[in-house]
């Protein structure tokens, strides 16, 4: 017997999805990255009606109604109409990106989205952000709760955007009565991601600086994308974090990834990478050292009492990063290329290899000295 043909097959997912009273659910950036894998994950769930998918380009999951546009255009109140949840997720952290660009887009992204989900009488919308705005600090308590003082600075990549999404997201309410705003706050997120933090494992030691006392608590990409579509079922709501149950101390790190440390005092460590920063030799500032340094590990307290549960551990999910960035090789948050890797194995370290004749050739070369 010959299976349906897919246009009627189509017409019959619809005619099905159509009878769920669930809500409708609006992703924005749904065609790549986490977008995208909530965007699948929301077409298949029963508890979904349907998914509208918003972004520059068109993506691969058919079942989603797709609207192709920049979330920063106005136009787009007249998308989210009828949508009952909208999940932000086009936000730019990308470390390449000119942080001033990457400031604008993703703060007009962040105010146009909430201005026109509240013209669209949408009544919830859920913003992602990141542990990393409860700041890196030395008296953190181990683990912070979900309600403590967010003490972030905008010193590392992408904090003060988020910080500033998260400002939007707290007067949202207050400007657009009967909208709710929902923040969800990743730990160390893992899984197809590009950050500083993820980095730090593709250097040939790894940096500890002295007299800092790490501890590392990560977020695969999937734990994050079924606490999103928790969030977006209003199984949980507020401003709530998500990642593995507790954390790893350094010295099991160093022993479960097999990289040794190299220690750096504090002033030669900050002081070398907040240089190559300034001179734009390295994308990450001095800041995100601090994320390295000192804890920032939080509570997951919310979401377990809404009957969530990770799936992943932060032994599991460093195994799965370390496969993730075999071959790379990374020094103080830059790319090498092959022939630049072999000379930061042979020196050993992360810092000490910004102080080469190398670099300072580099660096006077670019400067026309």
């Amino acid at each position: 017997m010959s299976s349906p043909d897919p246009q009627v097959r189509g017409a019959r997912n619809h005619s099905a999805r159509s009878a769920v009273r669930g809500p409708v659910v609006a992703v924005t950036g749904a065609a790549s990255g986490v977008g995208d894998l909530l965007t699948r994950r929301l077409v298949a769930s029963d508890e979904i009606k349907r998914v509208v998918a918003i972004d520059e380009r068109r993506g691969d999951v058919a079942e989603a109604q797709w609207h192709i546009l920049d979330v920063r255009d106005p136009a787009i109140a007249e998308k989210l109409r009828g949508a009952d949840v909208v999940v932000h997720l086009a936000v730019d952290l990308d470390l390449e990106t000119d942080p001033a660009a990457r400031t604008a887009y993703n703060v007009r992204g962040t105010q146009t989205v909430l201005t026109a989900a509240a013209a669209a009488g949408v009544h919830r919308v859920v913003l992602c952000t990141s542990a990393m705005v409860y700041g890196a600090l030395p008296d953190n308590d181990i683990p912070l709760s979900e309600d403590a003082e967010l003490r972030a600075t905008a010193e590392a990549t992408g904090v003060g955007d988020m910080l500033e999404i998260e400002r939007l997201g707290r007067r949202a309410p207050r400007a657009h009565p009967g909208l709710h705003v929902t923040v969800v706050r990743p730990a160390v997120l893992v899984g197809g991601t590009d950050t500083a933090l993820t980095r730090y494992f593709e250097s040939p030691r790894l940096l500890v600086v002295a007299g800092s006392r790490p501890t590392w608590q990560f977020c695969h990409v999937e734990d994050l994308v079924s606490a999103l579509e928790y969030a977006a079922l209003e199984k949980v709501d507020g401003e709530f974090a998500v990642g593995c149950e507790g954390w790893l101390e350094q010295e099991e790190v160093e022993e479960l990834s097999g990289i040794r440390r190299m220690e750096l005092p504090s002033a030669v460590a900050l002081g070398t990478a907040a240089r190559l920063h300034r001179i734009g030799l390295t994308p990450s500032p001095a800041g995100d050292l601090a994320y390295t340094m000192h804890p920032w590990v939080v509570s997951v307290g919310r979401l377990h009492d809404a009957g969530w549960r990770p799936k992943w551990t932060n032994e599991e999910v460093l195994a799965a990063l370390l496969e993730e960035v075999e071959g790379r090789h990374t020094v103080a948050g830059r790319r090498l290329g092959r022939k630049d890797a072999t000379a930061a194995g042979a020196a050993g370290a992360t810092v000490a290899l910004l102080g080469t004749a190398a670099l300072v050739r580099q660096m006077r070369k670019r400067r026309g000295l």
